[in-house]
């Protein structure tokens, strides 16, 4: 036992030389030119003199244990269960001891160890004093919105015309277009509207390689041509989306942060301010939590995982309305021929519609064809079908980060 105080008594000496070295001290003792401090004189403390006793009254000297007279005392001494602890003082300054917790340091890629306070959106808490900037803030827990609400769409009949046949022909020969049979044009004008024309006339006797050019005549069908359907809204919601119906989020996370820590003594832990307990604390507590932006999993140190977004991005809407193009149109026209060319003297007449096939009329062999005409007596424009109307996009969180903290006791500082 007095090995054992003699050692802490031999430390406590070096520590007061390195104590005193700011006041001058030489390197081969305790004192300076000017002044010297002196623990095992008898009067102790500062003076202008070298020190009369360079060891503590136990190293062997007279006065000491183990010497003279006395070492039967210090014997007796060495029995006694008694420890000395050196005085540091203010060596270690407070500023430096961690004032807060000590937990695991947070792996490479994560953010400082903060205090994490996850809840309602009805209740969130300020920060504690010790963790008094708001270093994140985001949302779990999303209850998606109801359907979105589109209106009905529909279309208008498309605007269609009958187009008249404007290519005639007439054969030497019946039916119309034999084999080796002549043609003969008896055409109507570009852009004709089917009245009165007596464009490209053939005269009466004509004849093609000695027979009549004019023993039947073949008339084209005619033909829709639409303009399409115009699309129309023909029901809307009832009650159209308002910002109230476009979801939210039940639970709000928020991660406080402090200042600079001093660090811990284990070099694998690190200083966080403490999370404030009792009636500075918020029902739910403050948890100590790392992060890490995106979906990751957490590390051994800290199990526990948390996912939470900084909000939610709204792309719903309606497909716009629109329509197909028309199906089902269809025409027939009333076409006549005539040998004058007032359309008087009736030669031939015929229905014809569309998708039929050419009309074909017996005309008696060299008969003038002065004139003709057609008249629409049927039009069905058709019908288009409409398009869009339906929900389109989505509304979902966005900016994913990942909390990771443990419900463990933190390590004392």
């Amino acid at each position: 036992m007095a090995t054992w105080v003699r050692r802490w008594q031999r430390e406590i000496v070096a520590i007061c030389c390195a104590s005193t070295l700011g006041l001058g001290v030489a390197s081969g003792g305790c004192g300076t030119p000017t002044s010297y401090f002196c623990p095992w004189d008898e009067d102790e403390g500062p003076k202008g003199t070298p020190c009369e006793v360079n060891e503590p009254p136990d190293a062997g000297g007279d006065d000491g244990c183990g010497g003279g007279d006395g070492g039967d005392d210090c014997a007796a001494e060495d029995d006694t269960d008694v420890a000395i602890t050196p005085d540091f003082g203010d060596l270690i300054p407070p500023a430096q001891v961690c004032a807060g917790q000590c937990v695991p340091k947070e792996p490479l890629g994560w953010s400082e160890p903060a205090l994490l306070w996850i809840g309602s959106s009805d209740a969130v808490p300020s920060c504690p004093a010790s963790a008094p900037i708001v270093g994140y803030e985001g949302y779990a827990d999303f209850a998606a919105p109801a359907p979105h609400q589109c209106p009905t769409c529909a279309c208008d009949p498309p605007e269609a015309t009958c187009e008249v046949p404007a290519e005639w022909n007439a054969y030497a020969s019946f039916p119309c277009g034999g084999p080796e049979a002549p043609a003969t044009s008896f055409a109507a004008p570009d852009g004709w509207d089917g009245t009165c024309a007596s464009t490209n006339a053939v005269e009466a006797g004509r004849t093609c390689d000695g027979t009549p050019c004019v023993q039947s005549l073949a008339i084209q069908a005619p033909r829709v041509v639409s303009a399409g359907c115009a699309p129309r809204v023909e029901e809307a919601p009832e009650t159209p989306d308002e910002p109230a119906t476009a979801g939210r989020f039940a639970i709000v996370a928020r991660a406080c942060t402090g200042n600079a820590s001093p660090p811990c003594a284990d070099p694998g832990m690190t200083c966080t301010p403490a999370p404030p307990i009792g009636d500075a604390a918020p029902p739910e507590g403050f948890l100590t939590c790392i992060h890490h932006e995106g979906e990751h999993d957490c590390p051994a140190t800290y199990p526990q995982r948390h996912v939470f977004y900084d909000g939610a991005e709204d792309t719903r809407g309606c497909a716009p309305c629109g329509c197909t193009e028309p199906t089902g149109a269809t025409c027939s026209v009333l076409a006549s021929a005539f040998s004058d060319e007032r359309c008087s003297q009736l030669v031939v007449a015929g229905v014809v519609g569309t998708g039929d096939a050419p009309f074909c009329g017996t005309i008696t062999p060299g008969t003038a064809l002065g004139s003709k005409s057609v008249s629409v007596i049927g039009l069905d424009p058709g019908r288009c079908e409409p398009v869009g109307g339906e929900p389109i996009g989505s509304i979902a969180p966005t900016a994913a980060a990942t909390f990771c903290y443990h419900r463990t006791s933190p390590v004392p500082a």
